[in-house]
């Protein structure tokens, strides 16, 4: 039993599942995107019906494929309407490329594993996207689990390399039902390092029935709604491909420079505190890479370091291209890159550091997460929801923001089956896919739903108290504005 404590895996298991697990639920959901995720995780929930995502009973939302939203969805039907529950799934994922780094380590330099999985698990940007719920931890963690099966398929013992690829293309399948094409952005990787350095016939990566498999698993749900809604393949290729990649249509820092922006210090900062090693390993790159352009032998020798290069440096070139960039798009490169520091250090001749030096660095990130619960910000939806309480009586069936941003976190803070919309005051000609709007005000008002708290922005609220008066409605403020939002029921005038 005492030599069992004292082993490094176990301790950086230990200290993975801390900091994945431990602050989940210190805050509330947060607006936009938590939110956002949430609510139609819950609506999917909610209606039973898992094929089409919602933000509402009358929107679809079409910007990312299903599978995060089944998770979120299936770790709340177990664990509850709570924000632990619905960040689970990112943490998760985590704890997958914490093991991911620490066994593709192992197949590419021995002894180097348990480095490479304290490196995952300590970097500052790994650590806190897993506080978050996004699409990107989910995409991060099918990516890497194609490139661990790859991995295992070409540094690997075994006498069956088929199985591997076939787990490979599985992981390129549940990517693609993440996130749709950038799930497929390592794939060139594998297609390069296979032409560069061909392996065994039984063992090459493009094969008819790796190929087969992933139509198969990654097609049917494209292939449903697609059927179920005309039109729907032209938006998703045209506004959910194309313009991400060649427009800055969604003003995610599309001018030239906004890679800089944006990937510079997401890896500088990101990748703290293993950057210094980082550094040393672009340093030698030059060196490293020279003579693999002429010699097929020293690409045979390098081959692991041939490998995470092209890991590295030709999805974060897509990247820097594409003309749609945020922090989290590089999320899945952060297990190469803790690779390469378990690599880089192994090399210099250092292993895993320390271990008071870790946990106080461990230490400071669970400070982060606790700081970031504490952190006034009118982004938590679970302040929203006190306030709405405070202010009207139940039940609270429906939240409905009129010429606002909608707090989708309130349907988890809210409870289960509540509804939450976005109005616009004048009816809009809006595109037929992710509209801005759900439905005008007019409409909002003639269903006369029971149980609808409606909020509007204070400096909008003779206007909209003007509109509905000329339908024949009353509004009736509930309490004083809060946060510059005046909240109110609506009655009909007998």
């Amino acid at each position: 039993m005492p030599s069992v404590l004292r082993s490094p895996v176990l301790w950086v298991a230990l200290l993975s599942a801390v900091l994945a697990l431990a602050f989940l639920g210190v805050r509330g959901i947060w607006d936009p995107d938590e939110g956002r995720y949430t609510n139609v995780a819950l609506n999917m929930l909610d209606s039973g019906d898992w094929l089409s995502p919602r933000r509402s009973h009358e929107v679809g939302h079409w910007t990312k494929p299903p599978l995060t939203y089944w998770a979120i969805a299936s770790s709340v039907a177990v664990f509850g309407a709570n924000p632990w529950a619905a960040r689970l799934p990112a943490a998760l994922s985590y704890l997958l490329c914490v093991w991911f780094a620490g066994r593709i380590a192992t197949r590419l330099s021995p002894g180097s594993g348990v480095t490479a999985a304290a490196v995952y698990a300590s970097m500052l940007f790994a650590f806190g996207a897993s506080q978050f719920i996004t699409t990107d931890y989910v995409l991060a963690a099918m990516v890497n689990l194609a490139m661990w099966a790859f991995v295992e398929a070409r540094f690997g013992h075994s006498r069956s390399p088929r199985g591997w690829l076939a787990l490979m293309w599985v992981g390129f399948a549940l990517a693609f039902v993440t996130k749709g094409p950038p799930g497929l952005v390592t794939l060139p990787v594998v297609l390069l390092f296979d032409f560069l350095l061909p392996g065994q016939r039984g063992s090459r990566v493009l094969q008819w029935s790796g190929v087969l498999l992933f139509v198969l698993l990654a097609a049917p749900w494209y292939l449903a709604v697609f059927a179920n809604n005309p039109g729907l393949f032209g938006y998703f290729v045209g506004d959910e491909v194309v313009n991400r990649v060649l427009t800055n249509e969604f003003g995610r820092h599309g001018q030239w420079y906004g890679w800089l922006q944006i990937y510079v210090p997401t890896l500088l900062l990101g990748t703290l505190p293993w950057t210094p090693a980082l550094l040393r390993w672009a340093r030698s790159l030059p060196g490293l890479v020279r003579p693999w352009f002429t010699d097929a032998q020293r690409r045979e020798h390098d081959a692991p370091w041939l490998l995470l290069v092209l890991w590295v440096l030709l999805p974060l070139t897509v990247f820097c291209l594409a003309r749609s960039r945020l922090p989290l798009y590089v999320l899945p490169l952060f297990v190469p890159l803790a690779v390469t520091v378990a690599l880089q250090r192994q090399r210099e001749g250092r292993g895993l550091p320390r271990w008071p030096w870790l946990a106080a660095w461990s230490a400071l990130l669970a400070g982060l997460a606790l700081a970031a619960a504490a952190w006034p910000t009118h982004k938590n939806a679970a302040d929203w929801a006190d306030a709405i309480r405070a202010r009207a009586p139940a039940p609270i069936n429906e939240v409905v923001f009129v010429e606002d941003m909608a707090r989708y976190g309130l349907h988890l803070h809210l409870g289960r089956g509540t509804q939450i919309e976005k109005l616009s005051i004048d009816e809009l000609r809006q595109p037929r896919f992710n509209p801005a709007y759900d439905e005008p005000l007019a409409v909002e008002l003639d269903e006369r739903e029971s149980g609808v708290v409606w909020i509007c922005k204070e400096g909008d609220w003779p206007r909209v108290h003007e509109r509905i008066v000329e339908r024949g409605y009353r509004a009736v403020t509930l309490g004083t504005p809060w946060r510059g939002r005046v909240m109110f029921r609506v009655e009909a005038v007998r």
